[in-house]
């Protein structure tokens, strides 16, 4: 089993400024692997047959250097050989070019030599998962800056003993022992990340012995509880149980302590000390809201997935689509007219404030625990149709009320909308443990019997969640 652990470091003064040197050093050295990877792209697929576009120079091997694998340095590996002992030059990847040129990184930058090299080492495959992120259909890499590149990673080299812990490099420091590692357990990585007040350590540990979690085989689902997010109430179930939002960035007190904090970050000089001051206190006042948010939403997500079923029905949200901008209006002559944008900004505020992204994925992690299935539900018209005649349309609900304009069936609207949900979820895995059904008795004719039971129809105790649905 793989799971992490979160710490937070008690550092000294010089542990504190070398730690911020090396996540200055480290950043610069992931932006400049960017640029290289970006520059060489150009060079091969968008300057074509010139070597440099403002000289207009043919591109030679002989006089400048075309990668086909997106990195500078050489795209061959020469020291492994075959079976008869003869060189075998498989083609490196551009992570593997820029990993082996970090040598040469420290000979021409002495200052990267006090960096541990399974650091430097992770920071180029960070690069590496960003770039496969953008081949699975997500954004192209970014360079970074001091917002938002905060951390670096260690692979191994890492030692803990009592409530001290040895990182390469940093040496021992002492950290806040709040979750003791279980026995058995081995460092696998380590993330050190800085944050507004102060440095937190998250450990990975690896426990071979221990199974992981298994979920539930669809055919034993038989109870689903349905769960419908909104604002004014932050979840409505269908047993009729409704948890309150508290609204902990969007409430009148909050915003008015937001409101001065950034106002007085706003009236500092640029660059001056005062105004780091102020921004730092406004970044723990974020930081405070952030972490009432999150223990909140451990605490309902324990809630709901701590009930009586074997199953829990979720809504399948576009977050980042409900929250994008209205689109431009224009009249004939090309000005712009209102489109509700500034309306739409307050319920923009309260989508963010809510958490739902990380809710459901709270939801998620809990339920595989404790051995529960989570069904996606497409919750398109759950709020608007008639739980009685199957009428559809916008006129049935009326804020929190729903009366059918067509049968006059009347319900609570989220509460009602939580039972289409779970109606939908329960739909999803009758017809998923029909299919499988029928696929286990096409290979029971197929191949003979088996005495066990596991093998009997309908029994799918030792499949996956994921293989069932696939």
């Amino acid at each position: 089993m793989l799971t992490n652990y979160v710490y937070k470091l008690r550092t000294n003064t010089t542990q504190n400024l070398k730690m911020s040197n090396w996540v200055n050093m480290l950043r610069s050295h992931y932006n400049w692997c960017l640029g290289d990877r970006i520059a060489q792209y150009n060079q091969q697929y968008i300057q074509g047959e010139y070597c440099d576009i403002r000289a207009k120079s043919e591109a030679c091997p002989l006089t400048c250097f075309v990668s086909k694998n997106g990195a500078t340095g050489s795209p061959w590996k020469n020291t492994l050989f075959d079976k008869e002992g003869k060189p075998k030059n498989p083609r490196r990847s551009p992570g593997d070019i820029q990993i082996t040129a970090l040598p040469e990184l420290k000979q021409a930058r002495p200052w990267y030599g006090g960096i541990d090299a399974t650091v430097l080492q992770q920071n180029v495959k960070r690069l590496d998962i960003t770039y496969q992120n953008f081949f699975d259909g997500r954004g192209f890499p970014k360079f970074k800056n001091r917002s938002n590149f905060t951390s670096f990673t260690y692979s191994m080299g890492v030692k803990v003993q009592g409530s001290k812990i040895y990182l390469p490099k940093l040496g021992w420091m002492r950290f806040h022992n709040s979750r003791p590692i279980p026995n058995g357990f081995t460092i696998k990585a380590a993330t050190v990340r800085q944050r507004q007040d102060g440095w937190f350590l998250s450990i990975r540990i690896e426990d071979k012995t221990v199974p992981d979690y298994i979920a539930k085989p669809l055919a034993e689902v038989n109870k689903v509880i349905g769960c419908d997010l909104g604002i004014t109430k932050l979840v409505h179930l269908s047993d009729r149980h409704q948890i309150d939002n508290p609204k902990f960035s969007t409430n009148k007190k909050t915003r008015h302590l937001l409101k001065i904090r950034q106002k007085s970050v706003s009236r500092k000089a640029k660059g001056s000390n005062n105004r780091k001051k102020a921004a730092q206190k406004l970044g723990r006042l974020h930081k405070r809201i952030a972490d009432k948010r999150q223990a909140y939403q451990w605490k309902v997500a324990n809630k709901i997935v701590s009930r009586n079923v074997d199953g829990i029905a979720l809504e399948d949200l576009n977050v980042s689509g409900m929250m994008k901008r209205c689109r431009v209006k224009t009249d004939n002559r090309g000005r712009f007219m209102p489109n509700g944008q500034s309306r739409k900004k307050g319920l923009n505020r309260a989508i963010a404030d809510a958490g739902w992204s990380d809710l459901i994925l709270k939801i998620e992690y809990l339920a595989v625990k404790q051995g529960k299935v989570v069904i996606k539900v497409n919750p398109q018209n759950s709020s608007r149709e008639c739980r009685s005649c199957g009428h559809i349309h916008a006129s049935n609900r009326n804020r929190e009320k729903f009366i059918c304009t067509e049968c006059g069936y009347h319900e609570h609207a989220d509460i009602g909308a939580a039972k289409t949900i779970r109606d939908r979820g329960l739909e999803i895995v009758r017809r998923d443990s029909a299919k499988l059904g029928a696929r286990h008795l096409n290979a029971q004719k197929i191949s003979p019997r088996s005495k066990s039971k596991r093998s009997e129809f309908g029994n799918l105790i030792n499949q996956d969640i994921k293989a069932a649905k696939s």
